[in-house]
């Protein structure tokens, strides 16, 4: 994720950073929880966009739709927390908007979870799955050094 921050701010590139500001009272993701702030590697700069988001997708109750359609900006490499829930649904929103969307799968992570029936599944194992369910229908799976090459390459 610091990778690809870091090259769209070389070549100047538009940044939207999104963050959960859960209404949840036991939310990790609430402000004034630890988790609710972003990680270093992260950190928007001053001047960088930041969207706050309240469900798990960042174009529900966000200007984010309209930010990206007024700004001609079809094409999204999207980055992020937790792959299974909000990276997840804001890749399906994205792709059923009709953007281009790229994910860069070493640029996100989950948790490791019980799945429906109660077998443990690790983080690898959910991340992997929510990279199946997307990839070919709402989006391209791709790694950061190929992303990092293509825009380079521009």
């Amino acid at each position: 994720m610091a990778a690809l921050l870091a090259a769209w701010r070389r070549g100047s590139r538009p940044i939207y950073h999104v963050r959960h500001d859960s209404v949840e009272p036991d939310s990790h993701y609430r402000p004034g929880q630890p988790g609710h702030d972003f990680k270093p590697e992260a950190m928007p700069l001053p001047g960088e966009t930041v969207i706050p988001k309240s469900t798990n997708s960042a174009f529900i109750g966000t200007d984010l739709e309209a930010r990206l359609r007024a700004a001609g900006q079809n094409k999204l490499v999207v980055a992020g927390v937790i792959t299974n829930n909000s990276v997840e649904a804001t890749v399906r929103m994205a792709g059923n908007l009709g953007f281009e969307v790229y994910l860069a799968e070493d640029a996100c992570f989950t948790f490791g979870r019980r799945d429906w029936a109660g077998a443990f599944r690790s983080a690898e194992e959910v991340h992997a799955m929510s990279l199946a369910n997307l990839d070919g229908e709402y989006c391209l799976v791709v790694r950061t050094g190929d992303v990092l090459s293509a825009a380079e390459a521009k």
